[in-house]
């Protein structure tokens, strides 16, 4: 490798002969400096300098500088006095390096010199390391590259096992060859390989079966009858599919890339098409997806749609308040995405990283996922996928995050549910927000879905794009309030501090989390029944709890229940929320009395907020009972969610102490519409027909985990329920003051 003096070197020579007008004395001094340079040793704990040296501004022009220089070592305490110095300020000035000679002995030109050479060392140094650094990476490009060459030569022809070959699509000579450079291109963005596979036919996919076998783990969500016995399971069980996939081969990379680019494409003209491809639905504002058009428009995608499956597609726009940086990061981290959108997520995880992006960002990241997607209902099937997520940044402060399938890398799997390339459009906007314009377009077998919620999941409210739309919006306005500090102390009542608000608001961020991952029909667990005929039977499932802080040890009871009721979401959600009206359904309040200790809003609407409640006992020889409380709302549904928790474990809450230790078990409500609704007066009201409610509860029946779940404790959970919903029904329905 190169010094950096010697380039130093060449261009003072350079310099020399191009530049006549200089004097001798310039020159020399010029050399000196390199000289001096060279002489500046640091492993000796010294340095030597010129003692009388040519080139001085104070020096007579016309002496002629002595052919023979002598040189001064520097005491080891003025090398650490000029170190602390340099530390500080590595450009002193005449006036700083005077006092500095003056202090240490020292002519201005020897500490003049010493600072030359300490930066010339300094910037030697970082070069050498940038040089290090720039070089590993190369190696590391070139292992990749023939690492993914070796794969693609090996590659087969998927319809008749031959080897792969370029120029078998359909496409005049001229048009591959602008295709396959426009991929390269992309391809070299997003993973820095040289790949030359562009241009191998799309993998054609089997036909599901119109009725497919069913895996064990989805009797109780699919058939909902019963099953014999009540066993204690883990949240993942052995059948697991999600904790089952394994990452892509190197074989299959490639193809995951080509996919992953295609798709990209696909969303971004999906985000800005207009009709014949969208078409306005009558009678609400949901865009719908012209099938035909779609398929002359697109015609390779992932292949056609297998037998069994119908079509999804929607697509909403909104504008959130949250930079377009820290959505995309969002979208990227499988732990925020899933937080984020824990009423929608159930479980995620990331399989396999294929690239993180370029320049330090998303800016080409490429990952193998899995993901769980549910409605807050045992009656509505979750939908598992299997799928590639693609990051890349476009013109103008844009970014784009697009999904597609990998079904075909799992042949011996039946997918009931597969992802067509979705995802969203980030747009900057000058005031810090951001447009995020969301496609979702999924073909899924949809027959295990009870009836009373068909018509929520046929007009797209129950997964799609509206629903991810809104539910990110009220997420940010969440965000936006937790990182609040201007907040009124009127507001927060017994919260005294931002810290104390910051902690309550992240133990309640838990709470919800906690209750959205156990309410629906998740493949991790199984739902029971236990009662009743139809829509109103109650589910229940038991979980092991084993050394979570967050969680009281033991054995957990969670029982669930869905109806529907004939009144608007929002007053059911209304009721529900408000203190003043618990003790008309909350059977463990005890007819005591309410009332709300602290409150902050996280979010515009009034509904959205945190709370602490104390119950006052009736019976003057109980003792009070603490709750913590989490209501929100947006168009396409509205949670009511709560805990009791620990008067002592609060106080450490509320002084701004870690709620990671405080233990929850949630309990509550989910609240959507029971419909797209309709546009009455110009105005759009969302499911305005009627509700439908999830009525969940969980309760640790046993603080021994090993302990066996008793008949006495399912009988007194399904009592308590079916309680619940007499109360609510009669109070929503009959009195007219609701």
């Amino acid at each position: 490798m190169f010094q950096p003096n010697m380039f130093e070197n060449h261009h003072h020579l350079l310099d020399h002969l191009s530049h006549h007008h200089k004097t001798s004395e310039e020159n020399d001094h010029q050399l000196d400096v390199l000289r001096d340079d060279d002489q500046f040793d640091t492993k000796s704990g010294g340095t030597d300098i010129l003692e009388n040296p040519s080139g001085d501004e104070d020096q007579d022009p016309n002496q002629r500088p002595n052919k023979k220089k002598r040189y001064h070592r520097h005491t080891q305490h003025q090398i650490q006095e000029m170190e602390s110095f340099f530390k500080e300020c590595p450009h002193p000035d005449d006036k700083q390096r005077k006092e500095l000679g003056r202090r240490l002995g020292l002519e201005p030109l020897q500490v003049k010199f010493w600072f030359q050479n300490k930066r010339t060392q300094m910037k030697s140094q970082h070069e050498r390391c940038e040089n290090t650094q720039l070089r590993n990476e190369n190696e590391k490009l070139r292992a990749d590259n023939i690492r993914y060459k070796e794969a693609l030569n090996n590659a087969s022809c998927p319809n008749c096992g031959g080897p792969a070959a370029i120029g078998e699509m359909s496409f005049d000579e001229q048009h591959l060859r602008i295709e396959n450079a426009r991929l390269r291109e992309e391809i070299d963005k997003i993973s820095g390989i040289a790949a030359k596979y562009v241009g191998k036919p799309m993998l054609s996919y089997p036909h599901l079966p119109a009725h497919g076998p069913s895996r064990s783990l989805d009797l109780g969500v699919g058939s909902f009858g019963a099953q014999s016995g009540l066993g204690v399971s883990d949240m993942f069980g052995p059948g697991d599919l999600l904790r089952s996939v394994s990452g892509p081969s190197e074989a299959d990379k490639p193809l995951i890339i080509e996919l992953a680019v295609a798709a990209m494409e696909e969303l971004i003209r999906m985000t800005q098409a207009g009709e014949p491809l969208w078409i306005q639905s009558t009678g609400n504002s949901i865009e719908c997806l012209s099938e035909d058009e779609y398929l002359r428009n697109f015609p390779r995608g992932i292949g056609p749609k297998p037998m069994g499956l119908k079509s999804e597609a929607s697509r909403e726009s909104a504008i959130v308040i949250m930079n377009h940086i820290n959505l995309v990061e969002i979208m990227m981290d499988v732990n925020q995405w899933s937080t984020v959108f824990s009423s929608i997520v159930s479980r995620a995880m990331t399989i396999e990283v294929l690239s993180t992006g370029v320049a330090g960002n998303y800016n080409g990241a490429l990952q193998v996922m899995t993901a769980e997607f549910q409605v807050p209902s045992p009656l509505v099937p979750s939908r598992e996928n299997y799928f590639v997520r693609y990051c890349k940044q476009h013109d103008n402060g844009t970014w784009a995050v697009a999904d597609v399938s990998l079904d075909n890398l799992r042949p011996a799997s039946i997918s009931r549910c597969r992802r067509r390339p979705s995802g969203c459009l980030i747009q900057e906007l000058p005031n810090g927000y951001s447009k995020v314009t969301w496609v979702e377009h999924v073909e899924v077998d949809d027959r295990a879905v009870h009836d009373i919620y068909r018509s929520l999941v046929n007009s797209g409210l129950a997964f799609g794009a509206k629903r991810w739309v809104t539910t990110l919006g009220r997420q940010c306005e969440r965000l936006a309030s937790a990182m609040a500090s201007n907040v009124p102390a009127g507001e927060v009542g017994v919260i005294t501090t931002p810290e104390g608000r910051k902690s309550m608001l992240k133990l309640a961020e838990r709470m919800v989390l906690s209750f959205c991952t156990g309410v629906g029909a998740s493949t991790a667990h199984t739902w029971t029944t236990i009662s009743g005929s139809g829509a109103d039977d109650v589910r229940v499932m038991t979980r092991k709890s084993i050394d979570d802080p967050g969680r009281p040890p033991g054995i957990v009871l969670s029982a669930a229940t869905s109806f529907w009721l004939p009144v608007p979401p929002k007053r059911v959600f209304d009721f529900l929320r408000d203190e003043n009206s618990r003790s008309e359904w909350d059977i463990l309040s005890n007819g005591g009395l309410v009332q709300e200790m602290a409150h902050t809003a996280n979010g515009r609407d009034p509904g959205n907020c945190v709370s602490l409640l104390r119950v006052n006992s009736a019976n003057s020889s109980q003792s009070n009972m603490l709750i913590l409380q989490e209501s929100c709302v947006d168009p396409t549904g509205s949670y009511v969610i709560y805990a009791p928790v620990d008067i002592v474990a609060m106080n450490v809450v509320l002084s701004g102490g870690d709620p990671d230790y405080v233990a929850l078990l949630p309990s509550g409500f989910a609240i959507l519409p029971d419909g797209p609704g309709q546009n009455v007066g110009g105005i759009h009201e969302v499911g305005s027909g009627g509700s439908l409610l999830t009525v969940a509860f969980q309760i640790l029946v046993d603080s021994v985990p090993t302990a066996k779940l008793s008949l006495g404790s399912v009988t007194t959970v399904n009592s308590l329920i079916n309680c619940t919903v007499e109360r609510i029904k009669s109070a929503v329905i009959c009195d007219p003051n609701v």
